[in-house]
């Protein structure tokens, strides 16, 4: 019987070459299991469904900007997706080094393979997911990306979802925007400002003890949403921390992930 690691298949990116370099150079580093940096040539790690329903995930693993945390919030949900029907897609994106640009410009052009492929994979409808800072570079591609570059749906873990000092996450703000960005920088990348009905539909989980990330930046984002007229689920569980992704030790991943499960299949 085939599994999915045997069926997984990588893409790069930019084979041409990307339109920002990062700066960075030589091999990756894997400092510890899962924990992926220092990269420099992006790539697509891509689970095809084999018994495909239509919809298409690119998921963003959280890491702070340092790097990826490619387990739990990466390929650990790959067979969950798959029995789905639901070809998933893990996005081994650039840090930004001084070039807020390119992470950004991954998520997208990320999106865009994924619909060059609809045909081969049988794919109608591309969401994006992200968590951590994954989940503002997948938020970020939902709120101002447009046409064929723009996800169909987003699903969002524990987000950074704002880039004011007192909501974000001080440490992933600055390796995005630099050491002292104006107001007007940090308003121009603060996700919840820019909602507009046009924004995709958005499935939210996170933990209220939730620490490292405040909780008001998805409750936030939840309220720019509903304002808007857009279709939102926010999921927010009493204990559970940060960075719980796939891990069986968040007492609550049943819940998240059946509550998930309805609710991709309401996306049509």
């Amino acid at each position: 019987m085939e599994t999915t690691q045997q069926k997984n298949r990588i893409i790069l990116l930019w084979p041409n070459g990307a339109p920002t370099s990062n700066g960075l150079a030589g091999v990756e580093l894997e400092d510890t299991p899962n924990a992926i940096s220092n990269i420099s040539t992006p790539s697509l790690l891509v689970y095809p469904a084999s018994k495909p329903n239509g919809k298409a995930i690119l998921m963003c693993p959280g890491g702070g900007l340092s790097k990826i945390s490619i387990g739990h919030e990466g390929r650990d949900m790959a067979a969950w997706f798959n029995a789905q029907g639901i070809t998933y897609a893990v996005l081994k994106y650039r840090m930004p080094n001084g070039h807020r640009e390119v992470p950004l410009d991954d998520v997208r052009q990320g999106i865009r393979i994924l619909r060059n492929y609809a045909e081969e994979w049988k794919i109608s409808k591309v969401g994006v997911m992200g968590a951590s800072i994954g989940g503002y570079i997948a938020g970020h591609a939902a709120v101002f990306s447009v046409d064929n570059e723009q996800p169909d749906f987003q699903i969002l873990l524990y987000p950074v979802i704002s880039m004011l000092p007192h909501l974000t996450h001080l440490k992933s703000k600055e390796r995005l925007l630099g050491a002292n960005p104006t107001h007007e920088e940090e308003m121009a990348f603060s996700l919840e400002l820019h909602v507009n009905a046009l924004t995709p539909p958005a499935f939210i989980a996170l933990a209220s003890d939730d620490e490292a990330v405040s909780p008001e930046n998805s409750v936030l984002y939840y309220l720019a949403l509903l304002k808007n007229k857009v279709s939102a689920s926010l999921h927010i569980y009493p204990k559970g921390g940060h960075s719980f992704g796939f891990r069986d030790s968040f007492v609550y991943k049943h819940l998240w992930t059946e509550e998930l499960e309805k609710w991709l299949s309401t996306i049509e």
